[in-house]
């Protein structure tokens, strides 16, 4: 009779079988995670996610016609409810809201997909701020893309008391003050980082700018204009929300339609207010152009 090798230890044979597991759930993880980076990159679905930016440029074209308007004197919602539900008031509106819709899902999924899989080759403290940048802007596409939803469907609500109300739930939270505060003061930071974005005009790396001068000029423009705008009402609304709670008056914390109504209140607010309307139409129209130019 034959000898026969050595007896396999059970525990080796299983941890052998372990590794092949693992192995072949890496492999098939790896491969639906390319098919979707392969997905999120084609041409059809970067397309409708361009359009994603082009309507937030619209919403913020609207917002700063309306806080133009406020600083005239007229009446007007001036945020993205106020903005929405004046496209849901043209002709075909609810069709306009659903297209739109339809864009800003896209863009914000292609901003979680760059999350995921991109930025692979940058350094690590590089690469967590453009993968955390690409997941705060898939949230604020989602956020956009819930609001036109329900606007769509006929529940879009006043954006200042939809602000007010979940003010008031954090409130009676516990240890939710201090959300609060670190929501106020986060939004706050934002608005600091888009107004140095503008100043340094760091938001040109993000594009690829046109070839022509005089074009270059225009998009850089709009961007620092823009940028400084955004900050400027960023900074309002997180300022609001600080002392809402500061003072535990949940309907002091109205969001930016209330930042621009607060802004319209102070000395020379009138001229304050007009030119921050002016920045927002300028900013919008940025997005517009980063419709055409971003990097995608």
């Amino acid at each position: 009779m034959g000898r026969r090798g050595p007896a396999l230890d059970p525990r080796l044979l299983a941890r052998g079988q372990g590794r092949v597991k693992d192995d072949a759930i890496k492999k098939e993880l790896n491969e639906a995670a390319a098919t979707v980076e392969d997905a999120s990159n084609s041409p059809v679905f970067v397309a409708v996610a361009r359009a994603g930016f082009a309507v937030s440029g619209v919403l913020h074209i609207l917002v700063g016609t309306i806080a133009i308007g406020l600083a005239f004197g007229k009446s007007g919602e001036a945020d993205q409810g106020g903005a929405v539900a004046q496209l849901a008031a043209q002709p075909l509106g609810t069709l306009l809201l659903w297209t739109a819709f339809g864009a800003c899902v896209a863009l914000a999924l292609w901003q979680f997909s760059e999350a995921l899989f991109s930025y692979r080759g940058l350094p690590a403290k590089k690469k967590a701020g453009r993968k955390l940048s690409a997941a705060g802007q898939g949230v604020v596409f989602s956020l956009v893309a819930a609001t036109l939803s329900a606007f769509a469907v006929g529940r879009g609500k006043n954006s200042s008391e939809s602000t007010s109300d979940w003010t008031g739930t954090l409130m009676s939270a516990p240890l939710g003050s201090l959300l609060l505060y670190a929501i106020g003061a986060a939004v706050a930071v934002t608005g600091v980082v888009f107004a140095v974005r503008g100043i340094t005009r760091s938001f040109t790396k993000m594009l690829s700018m046109p070839s022509s001068a005089p074009a270059r000029s225009i998009v850089t423009v709009l961007g620092v204009a823009g940028y400084i705008a955004k900050g400027i009402v960023l900074v309002l609304t997180g300022v609001l929300v600080i002392i809402a709670t500061a003072h535990a008056r949940p309907q002091e914390s109205t969001g930016l339609d209330g930042g621009l109504k607060a802004l319209r209140e102070q000395p020379y607010g009138i001229y304050l207010l007009g030119l921050v309307g002016v920045g927002l139409v300028l900013y919008g129209l940025f997005l517009a152009a980063k419709s055409r130019y971003a990097k995608m």
